[in-house]
C-alpha cells in the first residue's frame, strides 16, 4: 500500500481544525470544475462553428480541387486527364474559367469573380440548396445568364425581375491603354437568373456563368483555371488526394475542400488555441487557492508531520503526501469538470438549450453549433494535472525548506 497516498486521501475527505481550511479545499475543486468545463464547453463551441462554416463551403466548393502552381490559366492536356477520370472514386468531372471582371448594372459598378461552370456543376455542388431568390439555369431559350451572389446583387442592386441586362467588362489580353473602351476591353452583358448565399466572402465575390460565356469573355480558348473533382461518398479524401498529386504532378496544387480556404480555416484554428490557452492561464491563476490551501494544511498538520517524522518515514514521504493531496484535488475536479463539461454538450448538441441571437427562420441553425473532439478533452484534462501538480509542487517545497530539516520532496 502506498502510504503517502492513503493519508493525502484520508485529509482530503476528513475534517480539519481549521473549518476554513475544509471551505478553501471546496473552493480551489470547484475552481477546477468551472475551469475544466469551460475549456471544454468554449473548445466545442468554436469546434462547432468551424463544423459549420466548412458545411457552407461544401455546399459551393467541389471536393478537391486542382490548379496551376504558377499562373491563373493552363492546359488541361498538360495532365492526364482519362487517368483521373478513370479513378473509381471520381464521379464528376468538370473544368472552370474563372477570373476577375468589373459589373456594371445602370450607374453602379462593382469588381467580382466571374466563375464559369460546366452544365454538371450542380450534380457535384449543392448551388439549389444556397439559392434564396430565383432559379438555377445559366443559358435559356439562347440567351445567357447569371446566378449571383447576394453581396454582388446588394451593392448593384440587381434583382431578377428586373429587366436590365448586368454588364460585364474585362481588359483585353495584350491590349494598351486606348482612349477608346471597346479597344481595350471585352463587354458582354447577360440577366440574374438567381441569387445565392454561402458565407459573405463567397457572396460579395462569386458570380456564376456558362463556361462557354466566360471563355469568350477572357478570350481563354483551350486554358482553363481549375479542374474541379466531385469524390464520391465514404471514400479516403487524402487517399485520393496523394494518388492526384502522383498525376498531376509538381507543377499543380490538389486541395481538398478545407485546403480551398485555408486561410479561414488556419485563422480558425488559430483562435481556438488561442482561446484554449487564454482559458488554461486563467486555470492557472485559479490555482492560487489550492496553493493557500495546501499551506494552511500544512501547518494545521504540523503535528502529524512530526509523529510521522519520529516514527521514522522518510520527509521525501512525508511531502508527498500533501503533494498527492494536490494532486487528488485536481484529478476529481477535473474528472467533475470533465463529466459536467461534456454533459453540458450533450444538452446542448440534444436540445439546443441556448439560441443564436437574432438567428431567425431562414438561418441554417437557430442554437450554439456544438462538436465534441476527444483530444480537445485529453488536452484540457491534461492541463488540469499538470496545473494541479505545478500548484501542489511549489507550496510543499517552500513549506518543507522552511519547518524540515531538508529540503528534498517528491
Amino acid at each position: 500500500m502506498n502510504l503517502p497516498f492513503f493519508i493525502a486521501k484520508r485529509y482530503l475527505f476528513s475534517k480539519k481544525k481549521q473549518n476554513i481550511i475544509n471551505i478553501i479545499s471546496w473552493i480551489s475543486m470547484a475552481g477546477i470544475v468551472v475551469g475544466t468545463m469551460a475549456i471544454i464547453i468554449i473548445v466545442s463551441v468554436l469546434n462547432g462553428f468551424t463544423d459549420l462554416i466548412g458545411m457552407f463551403y461544401s455546399d459551393f466548393d467541389p471536393d478537391i480541387k486542382i490548379v496551376s502552381v504558377e499562373g491563373k490559366m493552363f492546359n488541361p492536356e498538360s495532365i492526364d486527364i482519362e487517368q483521373i477520370k478513370s479513378m473509381p472514386d471520381v464521379v464528376s468531372y468538370a473544368e472552370v474559367v474563372e477570373e476577375v471582371a468589373l459589373l456594371r448594372y445602370g450607374k453602379r459598378q462593382y469588381a467580382a469573380t466571374i466563375k464559369g461552370v460546366p452544365e454538371n456543376y450542380p450534380d457535384y455542388t449543392n448551388i439549389d440548396k444556397l439559392l434564396i431568390e430565383g432559379e438555377y439555369y445559366l443559358n435559356k431559350d439562347g440567351i445567357d445568364y447569371a446566378v449571383v451572389g447576394r453581396g454582388i446583387a446588394n451593392n448593384l442592386g440587381v434583382g431578377i425581375s428586373f429587366l436590365d441586362p448586368l454588364h460585364v467588362y474585362v481588359p483585353k489580353k495584350g491590349k494598351q491603354v486606348s482612349l477608346n473602351p471597346s479597344r481595350v476591353f471585352n463587354h458582354d452583358y447577360l440577366f440574374p437568373s438567381a441569387v445565392f448565399a454561402v458565407l459573405e466572402d463567397v457572396d460579395s465575390k462569386y458570380m456564376l456563368v456558362s463556361k462557354e460565356f466566360a471563355t469568350q469573355l477572357f478570350d481563354s480558348g483551350n486554358t482553363i483555371s481549375a479542374i474541379e473533382l466531385d469524390i464520391a461518398d465514404g471514400a479516403n479524401i487524402d487517399v485520393i488526394q496523394d494518388k492526384l498529386e502522383e498525376i498531376v504532378g509538381d507543377t499543380f496544387h490538389v486541395k481538398n475542400k478545407e485546403q480551398q480556404h485555408d486561410l479561414v480555416f488556419k485563422t480558425m484554428k488559430s483562435e481556438k488555441w488561442a482561446v484554449y490557452f487564454i482559458l488554461v492561464f486563467i486555470l492557472l491563476l485559479a490555482s492560487g487557492n489550492m496553493i493557500g490551501n495546501l499551506t494552511m494544511l500544512y501547518i494545521d498538520k504540523k503535528e502529524d508531520i512530526s509523529i510521522l517524522d519520529s516514527m521514522g518515514l522518510p520527509i521525501k514521504q512525508i511531502n508527498r503526501i500533501f503533494v498527492f493531496e494536490g494532486w487528488l484535488i485536481s484529478l476529481v475536479g477535473g474528472i467533475i469538470g470533465t463529466i459536467l463539461g461534456v454533459f453540458v454538450c450533450w444538452l446542448q448538441i440534444t436540445f439546443e438549450l441556448i439560441k443564436l441571437p437574432g438567428a431567425g427562420g431562414s438561418f441554417v441553425i437557430s442554437a450554439y453549433p456544438v462538436h465534441i473532439i476527444f483530444t480537445d478533452i485529453v488536452l484540457a484534462f491534461t492541463a488540469v494535472l499538470i496545473i494541479g501538480f505545478i500548484a501542489s509542487w511549489y507550496p510543499v517545497k517552500f513549506m518543507s525548506n522552511k519547518h524540515l530539516s531538508s529540503s528534498n520532496i517528491a
